[in-house]
Order: C-alpha cells, then structure tokens, then sequence
C-alpha cells in the first residue's frame, strides 16, 4: 500500500507581513510594488524568511529603496555568494509613482512603509503604503473598536 504524499508549494500567499504598521499608523494610500532581488534571497523566501516588520521606505537619486528588511539567508545557499541579509533593494516602480510617493513624502508629511510581502505568479512583490503617524489615544480607540467588533461577532454567533 502506497500513500499519496502531497507537497506543498508556496506559489501563492503571503511571504510577510507588517502588522505593526496596521497599528502605528493611519493607511492612506496602497501600491504595489515589485522588488528587485538576487537569486539567494527568491529561494529564502519560498522559505518563508523575510521580515518586513522595522523597514521602511527611502527615496533617493530618484529610486525607491526598501531598507531595513531581512531575508535569512538558507544553509543550502551557494558558496561563491556573500549572501547579506538586511542589504537595501531596489523596488521596481513606474516614475509617474514614483514621483507622487516622493511628493506626498516631502510636502505633505506622509511616510511610506511596506504592509505585506507576496507572491504573484512567479513574481515577488510588495505592497507599500503612504501613511500618517496614529498618537496613542488613536491606537487605544483602534484597539477598543476591535476588541468590540470581535465581541460582537462572538455574541451573534452563539
């Protein structure tokens, strides 16, 4: 007797997300973006090994630049290849976005950071977002609505 073993691939979902974004600040604005990446790090992240939770995004000579993010390099990873885990990448953005991120950035306040990391088809990309600070009476009544919001649910579903 034979049992069928299925393996399970990570073609579609998520790679990483950034929850503490969702709380600290207020979502404008999303966009997606794709990230320019060495051959090491696609195999790290079919891994599922990537943070995305302290980066942030940098504008400079007129690129988009995703700092602060990890990607664990695996043990299996190549010799010839110096694999550097929190290096700064390159996201890959049209100049007309481009142009708009770095404006809402420096006139009006805004800051932009990554919210999820993801697969789409065979292509690894990242949705970023122009956001606002919250302060801390913001988070607590953040908070505060969903705790009651899944309060509520539990109620009715009994």
């Amino acid at each position: 007797m034979a049992k069928n073993i299925v393996v399970k691939k990570n073609n579609g979902g998520t790679i990483a997300q950034n929850k503490r974004a969702r709380h600290d600040y207020f979502i404008e604005e999303k966009i997606e973006a794709g990230l320019s990446l060495q051959g090491w790090e696609v195999k790290s992240m079919r891994g599922g090994r990537m943070t995305i939770t302290e980066s942030y995004v940098v504008f400079k000579n007129n690129e988009a630049l995703l700092v602060g993010s990890q990607v664990q390099p695996l043990l299996s990873a190549s010799t010839h290849v110096v694999p550097e885990a929190t290096r700064t990448r390159k996201l890959l953005l049209s100049r007309r976005q481009i142009d708009n991120l770095m404006g809402a950035v420096n006139q009006k306040g805004y800051s932009c950071v990554p919210l999820s990391c993801y697969w789409k088809g065979h292509l690894v990309k990242l949705e970023i977002a122009l956001v606002k600070g919250k302060q801390l009476h913001d988070k607590r009544a953040t908070e505060k609505d969903r705790d009651w919001q899944r309060d509520k649910a539990r109620i009715f579903h009994k």
